[in-house]
């Protein structure tokens, strides 16, 4: 694999989110979103998404006060997880629609938003 080659990454360990309300911010990742806690420590809250830390932080300083870069959850069922989410009161910037016509699949997606801003999206890659 050239990555690993070149530098010796061999995947994601962990996505850094702001919290501008760390216990809101965590009840929403827990409760709503259903990932499971791995671990808190002062000023940060960390859950597992397959394998991959989510850290929910108060930001140290001033640089790192801003909406993180849009994260994408696979779903297996993108219809059923906006459902599901929908009626545990999770808001939706858009419903789930076809973003694009791949060969062999479709990818879809619809984008939501945590307590603290950060734009969030599911996303499905469904066989044809």
């Amino acid at each position: 694999m050239a990555t690993a080659e070149a530098g010796g990454i061999t995947g994601i360990g962990q996505i850094a989110l702001r919290a501008t309300d760390l216990p809101l911010t965590a009840a929403f990742y827990r409760d709503m979103l259903g990932l499971p806690a791995v671990m808190e420590i002062p000023n940060a809250v960390f859950f597992d998404c397959g394998g991959v830390r989510i850290m929910l932080s108060v930001p140290e300083s001033a640089e790192f006060e801003h909406p993180a870069s849009i994260v994408y959850y696979r779903v297996a069922d993108l219809q059923g997880s906006y459902r599901s989410l929908r009626d545990r009161g999770v808001r939706f910037r858009t419903e789930p629609h076809l973003i694009a016509r791949l060969p062999d699949h479709e990818l879809w997606m619809a984008f939501l938003e945590d307590p603290s801003g950060n734009v969030l999206a599911l996303m499905s890659e469904v066989k044809e």
